[in-house]
């Protein structure tokens, strides 16, 4: 069974109006939010990837999107803490240039 070009382009134009839905979003997200939805959109996209070519694309990208949420998550985790490093440092920086 063949799709005819009308079903081609409703189906293209739906994929651009949800990629452009998808941006606009993610504004008013946290920071953490976005980069666990981000890990868990790659890791599905992935997991589909190698899914199909193992035979199941859907188990792929279940367990491709659990593995991108929490690495997304622990990424978020990471900067966090770099950030709060370098607070810390530049805070006693700014004490002993105080004195």
């Amino acid at each position: 069974m063949s799709c005819g070009k009308n079903t081609k382009r409703t189906l293209a134009a739906a994929m651009v109006a949800v990629c452009a839905s998808a941006g606009v979003g993610c504004s008013n997200m946290s920071t953490t939010q976005q980069r666990t939805l981000s890990g868990g959109a790659m890791g599905a996209a992935g997991g589909a990837i190698i899914g199909a070519i193992a035979g199941n694309a859907g188990l792929g990208a279940a367990a491709g999107a659990g593995a991108g949420l929490i690495g997304g998550y622990a990424y978020d985790q990471y900067e966090k803490s770099k950030q709060r490093s370098y607070q810390q440092g530049y805070a006693a920086g700014y004490q002993k240039g105080a004195q």
